[in-house]
């Protein structure tokens, strides 16, 4: 076996990156932390002005902010990126971090109807993959295919719930697929998701899991959303299938929170009415020759962004600083990658690239959660680090 490539590092931009407001964190050898603009001109420092990229997003127009705060160039994003992966990665360079910081990592679970019958399957297979194609068989009869047209909460979803209920196929999964209450939940710690371009962890003891490609929405504490993202909500299916009490161990692990390359913040060039139009593809790659590819819209989601932020912040949640919200997985990924009927699991060294047109390209690579890079700099380290640079008044 040979390893994987991470594809052209230039894929991270839009494909309308000229026009584009995008801002991101960079590591600063030295200094620290930074909140940067990424321009055709190069990467700037804006961290004078907005020490925390939670305090860029807070602003009355971010995307405005972007393109014209004064910064220091710290050089060309081509060699950020460059120096950004950890197996060649020049310490005394800059190099890339994850777009967020003072953020809380929420994620909304199940909203897209082949991720909810694949949550199902988890359920009755018991975390065993073995028994996943003849269970997909059986919850597909009875339950059918094409759920995209069914609004959660409706008559017509709660008719369907009693009739499944009536046949025992009923899942704590279709009560937040099809329900009127979404899943949402916590999916990492404050400052510990990674960026494009860096490790992505998988529990060594999972043996059933996959990518979970999906959009970012990037909120405000008063519950505005300013912009986008890329994330992927690497999840182990064993884990999860054999309780959704072990969603923690499932979901939260080192390095297992991925997000970025950058945020695109909304103006005339990208709206709320883009990221619902947006088409986002997964590709896998495999040390082993295997590869994966698929693509799906946002269109297919069953409940709205505007929905998702709306019961995830308000009278009985809060969040200061503001928060991201993935939006929920449009794939299951289930092609044999071995045995038949075995469907599809990571192997350590898969290069993951989740792509969409209008926010860039966020690579990963798979390794176990054991040999990615600790997470070592939590909020006390950067408090510490922004007050020692007089980066706090006012902030």
């Amino acid at each position: 076996m040979s390893q994987v490539a991470f594809d052209d590092l230039s894929t991270a931009l839009p494909e309308d990156s000229s026009v584009a407001a995008l801002g991101g964190r960079v590591w600063r050898p030295g200094i620290g932390p930074s909140v940067v603009a990424i321009r055709p001109e190069g990467v700037f420092d804006l961290t004078a002005s907005c020490p925390t990229m939670s305090a860029l997003a807070a602003l009355a127009d971010p995307a405005q902010a972007v393109k014209t705060l004064p910064g220091e160039r710290m050089g060309s994003l081509d060699d950020i990126l460059a120096n950004t992966p950890p197996d060649t990665r020049d310490p005394a360079k800059p190099c890339l971090l994850a777009p967020i910081d003072l953020q809380v990592i929420k994620a909304a679970g199940v909203t897209f109807a082949i991720s909810m019958l694949e949550r199902v399957i988890e359920e009755r297979a018991r975390g065993d993959a073995s028994s996943a194609a003849a269970i997909r068989a059986e919850v597909t009869r009875l339950v059918g295919d094409d759920l995209s047209r069914l609004k959660p909460g409706s008559k017509e979803a709660m008719d369907l719930k009693a009739v499944l209920v009536a046949q025992g196929a009923w899942s704590q999964y279709l009560e937040v697929g099809i329900g009127p209450d979404a899943e949402v939940f916590t999916k990492a710690p404050t400052l510990s998701s990674v960026g494009t371009l860096m490790d992505a962890g998988i529990h060594p003891k999972s043996t059933w899991n996959n990518p979970e490609p999906e959009v970012v929405m990037v909120v405000t504490a008063e519950g505005r959303i300013v912009g986008a993202s890329l994330g992927n909500d690497v999840n182990l299916r064993d884990f999860e299938g054999r309780s959704a009490l072990l969603l923690s161990k499932a979901k939260d692990n080192n390095a297992s929170c991925a997000l970025g390359p950058f945020i695109r913040f909304f103006d005339q060039s990208f709206s709320l009415d883009d990221v619902r139009r947006t088409t986002v593809t997964l590709t896998v790659k495999g040390e082993d020759g295997f590869r994966l590819e698929g693509s799906s819209s946002i269109a297919k989601i069953s409940r709205d962004p505007t929905d998702l932020v709306a019961q995830t912040v308000g009278a009985n949640h809060q969040y200061p600083d503001g928060f991201v919200l993935f939006l929920g997985t449009m794939f299951a990924p289930t092609q044999d990658r071995d045995e038949a009927g075995m469907g599809f699991t990571h192997k350590p060294g898969d290069i993951v690239t989740i792509a969409a047109p209008k926010l860039g390209a966020l690579q990963n690579r798979i390794l176990p959660s054991d040999a990615c890079e600790p997470w070592t700099f939590g909020l006390s380290a950067l408090m510490t680090n922004l007050a020692q640079r007089g980066m706090l008044k006012g902030a």
